[in-house]
C-alpha cells in the first residue's frame, strides 16, 4: 500500500521572539512558517496601532525580516525613512489583514498597502549585507517600484529611494484607513464609541439620535394611522346602525 505524505509545518527557529509576543488563543495573526524556498516577496501594512505607522518587510530564509517605518515608505529620493527593526514574522503574515484585539502586542487595524516581489543587488546574499549594514534591493509593488538601499545607522536603518525612472519628487503617502493611532478608530455602527475623556463622537451621537428620531417618527405614524382606522371603524359602525 502506497504511502501518502503529509505536508508538515514547522516552527521557524527566528519564530520565537515572535510567538512569545501573541497569544493564540485571543489573535488570528499567523503562528508558524512553512520551511519553503525564498520566493523574494514583500509587503508593507498600515498599521493603526497605539501609532500610525508602516511595517517593511522582505522575505528571506523562511521568515519576514521586519522594520517598523513610523512615516511610511517615499518614491522620494530625497526622503530618507526612519525604519525600526523588529522580530522576523511569519511568512504567512504577507497576507494577513484585519483586527489585532485590544490588549494584544500590536493591538490595531491591519491593511496591506502595497505587496510584491523584489530583487536583492549587489554580489553579497542578504545575510552578508545586514552584516555590511546596507540591503540594496529592487521592488516589484503595485505603489512601490525600482530600486531601493536600506542603510543602518546609529538611531536605525534608513530606506532611501534611488533616483531612477521610477522616482517621484513629489511623492505623497495615501493611506487606505483615514484615520491614524487606534484611539482615533472608528467602530461599527451598533458599537458605542467613547472619546478619550468618555464622551461619545459627535458622528456616532448624530446617527444614534437620527435612528432615534426616525423611530419615533415611525411610531407616530403609526398610532395616527391605528387613530384613523379607529374612527373610521366607528363611523362605520354608526352609518350601520343608521341603516338598520
Amino acid at each position: 500500500m502506497a504511502s501518502t505524505k503529509k505536508e508538515v509545518t514547522l516552527e521557524h527557529p527566528n519564530l520565537f521572539e515572535y510567538n512569545k509576543k501573541r497569544d493564540v488563543t485571543k489573535t488570528n495573526e499567523p503562528q508558524e512558517s512553512k520551511v519553503t524556498e525564498n520566493q523574494y516577496r514583500f509587503v508593507v501594512q498600515e498599521h493603526h496601532a497605539t501609532r500610525l505607522h508602516f511595517d517593511f518587510r522582505l522575505e528571506w530564509d523562511g521568515v519576514m525580516k521586519s522594520w517598523s517605518i513610523p512615516k511610511g515608505p517615499s518614491m522620494n529620493p530625497n526622503d530618507k525613512r526612519l525604519a525600526v527593526a523588529v522580530e522576523d514574522h511569519s511568512t504567512d503574515y504577507m497576507y494577513f489583514e484585519g483586527r489585532i484585539p485590544d490588549g494584544e502586542y500590536g493591538a490595531g487595524e491591519v491593511r496591506t498597502w502595497d505587496i510584491g516581489t523584489y530583487e536583492l543587488k549587489g554580489t553579497t546574499d542578504f545575510n552578508q549585507q545586514l552584516q555590511n549594514r546596507k540591503l540594496t534591493f529592487r521592488l516589484n509593488g503595485e505603489k512601490l517600484k525600482g530600486e531601493f538601499h536600506m542603510i543602518k545607522t546609529q538611531v536605525g536603518w534608513l530606506l532611501c529611494k534611488k533616483k531612477d525612472e521610477y522616482a517621484v519628487a513629489n511623492w505623497q503617502l495615501k493611506q487606505i484607513l483615514n484615520y491614524g493611532s487606534r484611539k482615533a478608530a472608528p467602530y461599527n455602527h451598533d458599537e458605542q464609541i467613547e472619546e478619550t475623556n468618555g464622551k461619545r463622537t459627535t458622528e456616532v451621537e448624530a446617527n444614534r439620535n437620527k435612528r432615534k428620531a426616525t423611530t419615533t417618527q415611525i411610531e407616530k405614524k403609526k398610532v395616527i394611522k391605528s387613530k384613523e382606522l379607529h374612527n373610521v371603524s366607528s363611523n362605520n359602525s354608526s352609518l350601520s346602525d343608521d341603516v338598520s
